[in-house]
């Protein structure tokens, strides 16, 4: 199983904007194909303007959706 850690940081003031349209655009979309995050999360302390999430990828699930040209390109 792999941990897929993505944190992004966004332009100061516009995180609530981020954090709105990631959840009705993107989140549906990466729950369809990676189910649920273990980790959704914004800081209390440090950098206001980040938040990170977390995804449990298992390592077939990630070969089964390779193709031909990504296998060429190793």
């Amino acid at each position: 199983m792999l941990l897929d850690v993505r944190t992004y940081t966004c332009k100061p003031g516009t995180i609530n904007t981020h954090l709105n349209l990631y959840k009705e655009k993107g989140k549906p979309v990466q729950s369809k194909h990676l189910g649920q995050p273990l980790l959704f999360a914004t800081t209390e302390t440090g950098n206001p303007n980040e938040y990170t999430h977390i995804w449990a990828v298992s390592y077939t699930h990630l070969r089964a959706h390779e193709t031909e040209a990504d296998l060429v390109c190793r």
